[in-house]
């Protein structure tokens, strides 16, 4: 897997950074303009429960003023669970890891994540992860463009 240099890394968690500055998805739905500043504190997101004991926590989806879409969700994965199989679609995704360890397969490449380690995967690359640590995972997902699944 590539790691991303120092300037790689500044620009992403500036654009994550950044994104405290968008409408809650509890205020704006998803054909939204998201044009109004807002500050979002973690435990005041409403947590969704998932299969396998996984759970996330929505932020934000709209259409920044700027023109793109983004959705942005926190992810709990327990210990040796997949959150799904590996998979492509047309957005381009950043995984912000907070917790755990995760072992990572993205565009034929293979590697390990841990806390304060970043992901990026392109618009179509067949990528997937799993939770390969003894504790639940946590991490941030700021999806970027059109949401579709590639068949």
């Amino acid at each position: 897997m590539k790691k991303m240099d120092r300037r790689e890394l500044g620009l992403a968690l500036s654009a994550f950074a950044a994104l405290g500055g968008i409408s809650a998805e509890g205020q704006s739905g998803e054909g939204s303009t998201l044009a109004h500043s807002e500050i979002f504190a973690f435990d005041k997101l409403p947590v969704n429960t998932g299969k396998n004991g996984m759970a996330s926590r929505s932020v934000i989806r709209g259409t920044l003023a700027t023109g793109e879409y983004i959705e942005v969700h926190e992810t709990m994965l327990p210990p040796g669970e997949m959150p799904h199989p590996p998979h492509r679609h047309t957005h381009s995704e950043l995984l912000l890891i907070r917790e755990g360890r995760l072992e990572v397969t993205s565009d034929g490449q293979h590697g390990y994540v841990e806390p304060g380690g970043v992901i990026f995967t392109a618009s179509g690359v067949l990528h997937g992860l799993k939770n390969v640590g003894s504790v639940p995972a946590n991490y941030f997902v700021v999806a970027v463009g059109l949401q579709k699944v590639i068949d």
